[in-house]
């Protein structure tokens, strides 16, 4: 729908995002990774009716295509994402993540998302693993109304110090984190069943990768070893998830009906179950969210040696 992809530059961070009805949430979208330093944005629109893609074509440093093709039929659009990291992410550090995933590193406030990159260059680190982390109002989630253009963090300011398990994937070496609010409000009858919550969305792409699930993990396996094998700390990062803002409830409901999802919209039904009460995320347990030095004293993110 628009292509602009002979403007990227040869140092430029690609940001890689499939949406699909996210118009309310684009404009702090953009203006958020342009803050941290993404120089163009890739992007797939799946049939959006919203005026999402409308919206996105009129912006010069993002590049657009439309699939409106079955989302489960394509990986979960990572098929999608995958053909365009291949032709156009090749030998830069691209991010990938969903729209309302906002990533968050040590330093951020102070350093761009290049000296991150550099960093992680003169390191020879080929990869950056970011824990989702799910942030929800105090209160009923569909009581304060999100206006478009508005930080989501003004109204999800909160989120699970702890409630987390980890374990390693034997198989692909990747550590699969679960819990949070997701796991203890929709998924306490079946934790094992809760959302995935580890990511490796930042990676120095080459053709021949390619992610596994999401951006759970990737293949080769090597670049899924993001943290220190030896008892130390590696430096690491969080997706601060805005899922639980008042536009949740039709999500939920228009994604348990597509069943696009995994496992046929198993997490969004779960969702649009629990919602029908209109639940209040927040325990006496939660953390308001300050910055990301926070983050690094609960154990939820590093610098490691990056000083």
């Amino acid at each position: 729908m628009a292509d602009r992809t002979g403007a990227i530059g040869a140092r430029d961070v690609l940001l890689f995002a499939c949406l699909r009805n996210e118009r309310i949430r684009l404009p702090y979208f953009l203006d958020y990774y342009r803050s941290l330093g993404v120089g163009h944005f890739l992007m797939v629109d799946n049939g959006s009716v919203d005026g999402s893609a409308e919206y996105l074509s009129g912006h010069d440093d993002v590049s657009l295509w439309r699939a409106d093709g079955s989302y489960a039929a394509a990986r979960f659009g990572m098929d999608w994402v995958g053909a365009l990291l291949f032709r156009h992410g090749h030998g830069h550090w691209c991010l990938t993540v969903d729209a309302d995933e906002f990533f968050v590193y040590p330093f951020c406030d102070t350093r761009p998302l290049p000296a991150l990159t550099d960093w992680l260059d003169d390191c020879g680190l080929r990869s950056f693993s970011a824990m989702l982390l799910d942030m929800y109002p105090r209160g009923p989630v569909d009581e304060a109304p999100y206006a478009e253009g508005q930080d989501p963090f003004e109204i999800a300011q909160w989120f699970d110090g702890a409630n987390y398990t980890i374990r390693r994937n034997p198989e692909l070496r990747n550590l699969w984190i679960q819990g949070g609010p997701r796991a203890r409000a929709f998924f306490a009858d079946r934790p094992q069943a809760a959302p995935a919550l580890n990511k490796i969305p930042l990676v120095k792409w080459r053709r021949r990768y390619a992610y596994v699930h999401s951006t759970h993990m990737l293949l080769p396996r090597g670049l899924n070893l993001t943290y220190d094998q030896s008892g130390g700390e590696a430096a690491s990062g969080a997706l601060l998830h805005a899922k639980f803002l008042h536009t949740i409830r039709d999500k939920a409901a228009e994604e348990a009906e597509r069943g696009e999802h995994y496992a046929g919209g198993r997490e969004y039904a779960a969702y649009r179950a629990g919602l029908e009460h209109s639940p209040d995320l927040w325990t006496e347990w939660s953390e308001r969210y300050i910055n990301w030095r926070q983050l690094e004293i609960l154990g939820l993110m590093s610098k490691g040696n990056w000083a």
